[in-house]
């Protein structure tokens, strides 16, 4: 539960790097660190991208290689140069005495930065993440301590990244845990299938609050409004011609990338002989 500060906002290709990341560690290591990349406003933090930093730690010691990390974010500033360093993160559900350390390192890299934490062994069940900012606490004058302050955690996507986030959905209900990408056709039949099932689900909604079923909602009524707004207004022949054309252009593309993974394995067997 945040106490107080901004949201911070993750993306799910975050995630999955962490968890690579914690895969491919090293033998005998507990857990992984790295450094995350993003932006920040006024209200939150939005968590964009991340890389592992090696490191080894003890019971007395942790040894951090600062200089691969510099290296990384250079690279990274040539391909995202908006993104900037806004933390880091750690596999594991608590917060260590060395965590302390590693964040006094990335507060000289960034203002006020956050750590994440995630549970990529499953201790709690499932995955927990979740968000810190450090404050320093003790009498003036005297030992200063530090105590991180939670912050609320929210889980946003691009659309690009919303395709990956329903395969992994899809791939929970089948038996051997895998699942195949499908076809563009197949895309648009399934989104065409949502929206219709969206549109029946909305307009049973307003049925029953036109006969009294069901209490009208201010909130509810806005988005619909919202909704109607933003359809174009457009004839039906229109649409039909616009939409048949679309088609078409889809069908022509999926016809010349077949064609052109024909023409490369005809090209790689021909060298072979």
């Amino acid at each position: 539960m945040s106490v107080y500060g901004p949201v911070v906002k993750i993306h799910p290709v975050v995630v999955a790097s962490i968890c690579d990341s914690y895969e491919r560690r090293n033998e005998g290591a507990s857990r992984v660190i790295g450094t995350l990349l993003g932006t920040i406003d006024k209200h939150s933090i939005e968590v964009t991208n991340c890389f592992s930093v090696p490191h080894n730690e003890s019971e007395d010691e942790v040894a951090v290689d600062m200089e691969f990390a510099k290296n990384m974010y250079e690279l990274h500033k040539r391909v995202s140069p908006t993104e900037v360093i806004i933390g880091w993160y750690a596999t594991g559900f608590d917060i260590t005495e060395h965590s302390v350390l590693i964040h006094e390192y990335y507060s000289r890299e960034a203002s006020n930065p956050i750590h994440l934490t995630v549970d990529s062994a499953l201790q709690s069940g499932k995955m927990n993440i979740r968000a810190y900012v450090s404050a320093q606490m003790g009498v003036p004058g005297k030992t200063v301590g530090v105590m991180f302050t939670p912050l609320s955690v929210k889980y946003i996507y691009y659309d690009t990244e919303r395709i990956g986030v329903d395969l992994l959905q899809r791939t929970r209900v089948t038996p051997n845990r895998t699942k195949g990408l499908t076809s563009d056709l197949s895309q648009v039949a399934g989104s065409a299938a949502r929206i219709q099932d969206m549109l029946t689900t909305m307009l049973a909604y307003i049925e029953d609050v036109l006969s009294g079923k069901v209490t009208a909602d201010n909130s509810v009524g806005r988005f619909l409004m919202d909704l109607v707004n933003k359809v174009p207004t457009i004839s039906a022949e229109d649409f039909e011609n616009m939409l048949n054309s679309n088609i078409n252009d889809l069908l022509m593309v999926t016809y010349l990338s077949n064609l052109t993974q024909a023409q490369i394995a005809l090209n790689e067997k021909l060298v072979l002989l």
